[in-house]
């Protein structure tokens, strides 16, 4: 008999070999098998998708290998959850750490193909909002660099953040069908989907052992399916999975219903089911749209936390050890009822008593609170979590009563911290106070920042950090330089291995050995050049997209951010009318030339934010056609901002603004961006600005503003923000033609919303701050005159981030939070020869 061929090899070569010809073959083959196509009528997009393949067979097969690897070594997991991975384009980034992008540029040159016309191919995953979103995805990124045991658990959104268009000035928002065409990076797992229950009622049962047990009917049940994203590590081995759930119906449709004649009713189960992961954030302002959210929140944690509980299970016949093998991390409020879903499913489901499940619960979960703003602490009212909950609705009140009983004992003169305190809030409607659970079931909350952290312990959850200090710490947020320095900006990217090596990208700190560059005018040069480039690409862009001409030698001045009030893009606005109204009164003023550039999305509920975006484009209307003006101040609107955009914008702007109110940005990973990039900052002692401005150098940094304790004092003493409008003669003029329609003469009260805040409340104090931030603005324009001195700043920001690398912070969560250790994966181990049954239950990871 002959001897079987030995195809192991031939299949390792063509399906997860590096090497070019292994590459080209791939490439081949997914085109025709999997697109249907050869080269006589493939399309660009088809070779998108048969090079993304290609690059995903080599993630699967290291992914197999990392699942492989967790299972035998029963490893301690990270479990990430979170509303939002904002994880930008996958092409380039995995070609980047596979180590795969100058062999495939290789590939498809002598394919007669460009790996640019490739990537433009690819639709955005908008499964995020802003700087939340983002941050997951850094940490996603980190945690398989620094080879972490890792899951990111979220929601299959079928419409991600809306697609943003401006109107005459306006936000329009259209749905972001980024699923329209198909996903190749994502494998579903419908073998590992789970049911989820909504509605109902509760009923106590007695068990075999006569203790009392709750059963919940549920009034609907609906199923989460799984679809796994893999996400490699740079320069490992690690492939890190990243788990969104999709909800379908438990029946796609009534069929008896159908017959009758009631097409509408037939499908109702499936519309109501399918509506949980139709869009990320629906519009909040109604009881249906509040309602949704909450179905959203259930629904990807309790998928998650069933999704955990197997995978323990596949080790382990008891809970005994499930704090030592899951650390389970809340990104913000949006999971925090999984505090009371994971009680649920141990009490309920696996039948272990109260003590042992609370025990398990808060050994298992940490939370991360992202937010100083009161308002954006979620509460749901007790009437909706009744309807929709019942049963989560019961443990929260044990819980409390549990909790409230431990702060007596503690306080027992101090009867008004109960009420502060309690996971329900009292009067008018009944609240759940979401960051008071995730705080009371969790061993650790951590800000994101040194000031918020410190603010958290004095000011928002000062109770909670009185009656358990130990649990308080603060992680720093980071940015991961592969995607913000090394995909972003190739050209200062090689520069800086040029001179000092590659050992930055996994190790940021290595980038103060730039300094040692500062006084070289050669480099100092190139680093100019670089810089002038990204800004000419900028505005290349700006004139294909919207038809605006700026001079990319003038300053670029950059906001781009989530519109929000905190954020203070209307001080930055209140900026340029000034500038504009001093070329107004002295034409052949001399002046720094500028560009600003703005862009961010307002959340579609939100008045006040949309109204900053019409402001900012209605000044821009004027500024840019006034030939008074002569081109020396342009603004300019970034629509639809994005991570690619991002990527495009970062590495072109000269001033980064990080302006927001001091003691309202927890963090920002925005600024860190800039200044990685080489931007110099203008900023606020706010968030993360405190710590970069500590590393860069107070001498390198454009301070303003009150601070946070400023804000307090003023605001407790009265503030009169008509005072300072009274005392400014350019200010008053700025706020005046606001109001009289100088810049909206079509609609001349069109601001007066803008103006009567400012006026009346201004709650984030921009009158305050305004003359000291257009000072400040002098500064940099003399600064920027300079522009040697100008590049040694910036060479000096850059060398001076490597405390803002996201690897240092998932370094600090697994040594100080999740206790977890990284573990290597051999590509060799665990071969496929004879493993059978085996290999089938352990890949089960993957």
């Amino acid at each position: 008999m002959n001897s079987q061929p030995d195809v192991h090899i031939h299949v390792e070569d063509d399906r997860t070999g590096m090497t070019i010809p292994a590459l080209k073959r791939a490439l081949a083959d997914n085109l025709y098998y999997l697109q249907g196509k050869d080269e006589t009528f493939a399309t660009l997009y088809d070779y998108y998708m048969a090079l993304a393949y290609t690059v995903r067979d080599r993630l699967i097969h290291r992914r197999i290998k990392t699942a492989q690897a967790y299972f035998q070594k029963d490893s301690k997991v990270v479990y990430y959850l979170s509303a939002e991975f904002l994880i930008g384009r996958l092409l380039l980034n995995n070609l980047i750490n596979l180590g795969l992008y100058e062999p495939m540029q290789q590939v498809l040159k002598e394919s007669g193909l460009n790996l640019d016309d490739l990537l433009e191919r690819e639709e955005e995953p908008g499964l995020g909002n802003g700087g939340l979103g983002r941050l997951a995805a850094c940490f996603l990124d980190s945690l398989a660099t620094l080879e972490i045991p890792a899951v990111g658990y979220g929601i299959r959104y079928e419409f991600g953040i809306f697609d943003q268009y401006i109107a005459d000035g306006w936000q329009v928002e259209h749905p972001d069908n980024w699923l329209r065409y198909g996903n190749p990076w994502e494998l579903a797992r419908p073998d590992y989907t789970v049911e989820v229950k909504f509605g109902g009622h509760t009923e106590a049962t007695a068990d075999a052992q006569g203790h009392v047990r709750t059963r919940w009917v549920p009034r609907i049940t609906i199923f989460g399916t799984p679809y796994d994203t893999p996400i490699p590590g740079y320069g490992t081995n690690t492939v890190n999975t990243l788990r969104l759930w999709s909800a379908k119906a438990g029946q796609d449709f009534d069929l008896h219903v159908f017959n009758a004649g009631d097409y509408t009713q037939a499908v109702a189960a499936k519309t109501f089911s399918e509506n949980i992961s139709k869009v990320l954030y629906p519009n909040d302002n109604t009881p249906q749209g509040k309602e949704l959210r909450l179905q959203q929140q259930y629904f990807f944690v309790s998928c998650s936390l069933q999704d955990i509980i197997r995978l323990y299970l596949r080790n382990h016949t008891t809970f005994d050890e499930f704090p030592e093998k899951a650390a389970i991390q809340l990104n913000d409020t949006h999971p925090a009822i999984g505090v009371a879903e994971l009680m649920r499913l141990l009490i309920d489901e696996y039948g272990l008593d109260w003590d042992k499940a609370w025990d398990i619960t808060q050994r298992t979960f940490a939370y991360t609170n992202h937010t100083l703003l009161s308002e954006a602490l979620e509460r749901w009212s007790v009437s909706l979590f009744g309807r929709l909950l019942p049963r989560h609705l019961e443990i929260i009140y044990e819980i409390n009563f549990h909790f409230l009983n431990e702060v007596r004992a503690k306080y027992p003169d101090e009867p008004e911290k109960l009420a502060r305190m309690s996971l329900i809030e009292e009067g008018g409607e009944k609240q759940v106070r979401m960051a008071h659970l995730a705080s009371v079931g969790s061993h650790t909350v951590n800000g994101v920042a040194a000031l918020h952290t410190e603010l958290l312990k004095k000011e928002l959850m000062r109770d909670f950090y009185e009656m358990y200090p130990e649990k308080f710490q603060n992680k720093t947020n980071g940015i991961t330089p592969r995607r913000w320095l090394m995909l972003s900006n190739p050209a200062l990217s090689n520069l800086i291995t040029e001179k000092i090596g590659d050992r930055w990208i996994k190790d940021l700190d290595e980038l103060r050995r730039l300094e040692a560059y500062v006084d070289d005018p050669e480099f100092r040069a190139k680093w100019r050049s670089i810089k002038q480039a990204n800004k000419d690409h900028l505005a290349n862009y700006l004139l294909r997209s919207s038809g605006l001409e700026i001079d990319s030698n003038s300053l670029f001045d950059v906001q781009i951010k989530r519109i929000h009030e905190y954020k203070r893009q209307i001080l930055s606005a209140m900026h340029v009318i000034t500038l504009y109204n001093r070329i107004k009164a002295n034409p052949s003023l001399d002046i720094v030339p500028r560009t600003f550039i703005f862009g961010g999305k307002a959340a579609p509920g939100y008045f006040m934010a949309k109204m900053a975006i019409k402001l900012i484009n209605a000044i821009g209307d004027v500024v840019n056609h006034d030939p008074d003006v002569a081109g020396r101040l342009k603004v300019a609107f970034l629509a639809n901002y994005s991570v690619s955009l991002g990527q495009f914008a970062y590495p072109a702007a000269d001033l980064s603004e990080q302006i927001s109110t001091a003691g309202k940005e927890a963090s920002g990973t925005g600024n860190m961006k800039f200044s990685l990039n080489g931007a110099l900052t203008i900023g606020t002692l706010d968030g993360a600005n405190v710590e970069i401005r500590e590393e860069v150098g107070a001498e390198n940094f454009f301070l303003f503003g009150l601070t946070a304790q400023e804000v307090m004092d003023l605001k407790a003493k009265g503030y009169r923000p008509l005072d300072y409008y009274n005392h400014n003669p350019e200010l008053k003029q700025v706020i005046d033609q606001m109001a009289s329609g100088f810049f909206s003469p079509k609609e001349p009260s069109l601001f007066m919303s803008i103006v009567e805040s400012l006026l009346n409340h201004d709650e984030y104090m921009l009158l305050a701050d305004y003359q000291s931030y257009i000072d400040c603005q002098e500064r940099v324009s003399e600064a920027f005159r300079d522009q040697e001195q100008w590049t040694k700043m910036s060479i000096l920001n850059v060398a001076r981030m490597g405390k803002f690398s996201s690897d240092r912070t998932i370094a600090e969560y697994c040594r100080d939070i999740w206790q977890v250790e990284p573990v290597k994966v051999d590509l060799e181990a665990y071969s496929q020869e004879g493993a059978g049954l085996r290999i089938h239950r352990v890949t089960e990871m993957a």
